[in-house]
């Protein structure tokens, strides 16, 4: 994969899809990855077979609260200092970056750390959406251990967290991001190159930019959500894809509340009828419900996107009038396992539904 600059407008905008509403804003991403690169360079970017088994591999992101997250950005010797952070404590160079998750701003702030750092990028990450949680990834899922992570912020604070559970990670990096600003930079899941190839959801990148493409490529022809609805299709993982509602905004509630923005929006159908849709959110989009009728939940992917232009919309950016397509994917088949969903599927998240595939709701 051979990235240009002007690619990244395409895959912030695809990377937000693929968000379902959180992971940051993925402009504040791009204009991070713009000026890294014109500082350092392109960096190079590798499929997950050209890693050598014994290679080294960090993740690195940014966590907090969306709402926050877009206003903070990252000043680059933050991410800097994570990723060597993470060599001197582990005693051995990085070979290799790689997003922990492919929505959002934590998509292209990586992008940014592999040009400053001069490390390869690899083209995958650890769940083909956002999650709000540090332990909500297949890495996790599969054994590779969360900690050591060290969190930085923009004053250059650090601190490496150890312990033997991801949720306990979680807890301790998400005490730690509220105390340091509600925006962190935070490297971990440092894996082999082995475990990085046999638990990643592979191309993510590619297909965050190939969606981009298509976005813009139905708006120049004037049928944007089509054009978004047939490459989806094309892919290996999104293809059980469809519009689940199409309607306008008429009740929002959204809040910060312990590091994540949470809350609900109500749609109102636009063809006349009497139909609405509710969506609940912790920093991503989770369940879709039509009344009693559920036609979306975790792990498969929900986003909300303008009905004309088909722009993704983050939770962040959610106002009273859209006029917004909700849109329902299926997750990649490895979120979808019993021991993936016993880790991030509806009970996590406090919902009182079972994982149903969405291709199952919506026959």
């Amino acid at each position: 994969m051979k990235l240009t600059e002007s690619d990244l407008v395409d895959l912030a905008r695809g990377a937000a899809f693929l968000g379902t509403g959180g992971g940051g804003d993925p402009y504040i991403g791009q204009v991070l990855a713009a000026g890294a690169i014109k500082e350092c360079g392109m960096p190079k970017i590798i499929e997950p077979d050209e890693l050598a088994d014994d290679a080294l591999v960090f993740t690195i992101a940014m966590v907090g609260a969306p709402t926050v997250l877009s206003e903070k950005g990252a000043c680059g010797e933050d991410v800097d200092l994570a990723i060597a952070t993470m060599e001197k404590h582990l005693g051995r160079k990085a070979d290799a970056l790689l997003p922990i998750e492919i929505g959002g701003v934590n998509s292209m702030l990586p992008i940014m750390a592999a040009a400053r750092s001069q490390l390869p990028l690899v083209n995958m990450d650890g769940m083909g959406r956002a999650f709000p949680e540090l332990q909500m990834v297949t890495f996790n899922v599969y054994g590779v251990s969360c900690t050591p992570a060290c969190v930085t912020d923009e004053h250059l604070n650090s601190l490496i967290i150890e312990t033997g559970h991801a949720k306990r990670a979680e807890d301790l990096v998400r005490v730690s991001s509220i105390e340091m600003g509600c925006s962190v930079i935070m490297s971990s899941y440092s894996m082999t190159g082995k475990q990085a190839k046999d638990y990643g959801v592979h191309g993510t990148l590619t297909m965050a930019l190939e969606i981009g493409r298509a976005i813009k490529r139905g708006q120049l022809e004037g049928s944007p959500i089509d054009e978004l609805i047939g490459y989806l299709r094309s892919t290996p993982y999104y293809n059980q894809c469809s519009v689940l509602f199409d309607g306008k905004v008429t009740d929002l509630r959204r809040e910060v509340t312990d590091g994540f923005t949470m809350g609900h929006c109500i749609l109102s159908a636009l063809d006349g009828s009497e139909r609405t849709l509710e969506v609940n959110f912790q920093n991503e989009f989770l369940i879709a419900k039509e009344g009693n009728k559920l036609l979306a939940i975790v792990p498969d992917l929900l986003a909300m996107v303008d009905r004309e232009t088909a722009e993704p919309i983050p939770v962040d950016a959610l106002k009273y009038g859209q006029r917004i397509k909700v849109i329902g994917t299926s997750a990649a088949p490895i979120m979808r396992t019993p021991e993936s969903l016993a880790v991030f599927g509806p009970q996590a998240f406090g919902l009182d539904y079972e994982f149903t595939p969405i291709e199952e709701l919506n026959q």
